[in-house]
């Protein structure tokens, strides 16, 4: 893990930025390549945790304004933004990082291994409420962030009912079954996300955990195919390996 000290307020804006999928296309290409260095990609986990333990937090106080506010009036909604973290709320936020370690996943696959050496989940979006009817979908991203991945799938999956085509929601339920290894239920979900007309950050990431899923399942071709679509730049070294 590495110290707080070498946790620069520029570069914590900047994986705020990449984490809430505002960068533009140059800055996102740039950040992506320097996330190849194994030091850099440390430090950027180590950030993540942080945000994690702070939104969290700052959620929970939220949740619990807000069912308040829902007993006494219904229609009340809350308005909440994510603030900018200063180095102070860093210190602060310090002992909420878990120790982070690699785990790998070595089987007798090369597949596998290729889809356990670049597969991380996605890291969500911040838990922000703007309004009582986007409540239970941020609810369960408070789950999905903790790693609750399960309850997160339960209540997406409800919602979904109601909105069958609502990107992100396909999107996360893809990426919360990928991440308890379950990539064909996955499959479906991202396979709607990347044939509906998503912003372009959406789209690229579910082309890329599209790719993911049918590596870990064996179809290299459609894995080609799904890599070959997402503009991320690890997309690339992974295809240099596939192809070789």
């Amino acid at each position: 893990m590495n110290n707080s000290k070498d946790i620069s307020e520029e570069l914590i804006e900047t994986v705020e930025r990449y984490l809430n999928k505002s960068m533009d296309k140059t800055d996102l290409q740039d950040f992506e390549k320097k996330l190849e260095d194994s030091n850099f990609r440390t430090l950027v986990n180590d950030i993540k945790e942080i945000i994690l333990g702070i939104e969290t937090y700052e959620l929970k106080e939220q949740l619990n304004e807000f069912h308040k506010e829902i007993d006494a009036k219904p229609k009340t909604y809350i308005t909440s933004k994510l603030r900018f973290l200063h180095l102070k709320r860093i210190a602060v936020a310090a002992v909420l990082i878990i120790s982070l370690g690699s785990l790998w996943y070595f089987t007798s696959n090369t597949n596998t291994r290729l889809y356990n050496k670049y597969f991380t989940p996605d890291p969500g979006l911040p838990t922000t409420m703007s309004s009582t009817s986007n409540f239970d979908f941020y609810d369960a991203m408070v789950n999905y962030k903790h790693g609750d991945y399960d309850v997160a799938i339960s209540k997406w999956k409800t919602l979904a009912e109601k909105k069958p085509n609502n990107d992100t929601l396909n999107y996360f339920l893809g990426a919360a079954y990928l991440a308890i290894k379950k990539e064909t239920q996955a499959i479906p979900f991202l396979e709607k996300t990347v044939q509906s007309k998503t912003d372009f950050y959406l789209k690229n990431d579910a082309y890329y955990y599209l790719g993911l899923a049918y590596l870990k399942e064996g179809n290299i071709e459609l894995a080609i195919k799904y890599l070959e679509l997402s503009k991320k730049e690890v997309s690339t070294e992974i295809l240099s390996k596939l192809k070789k």
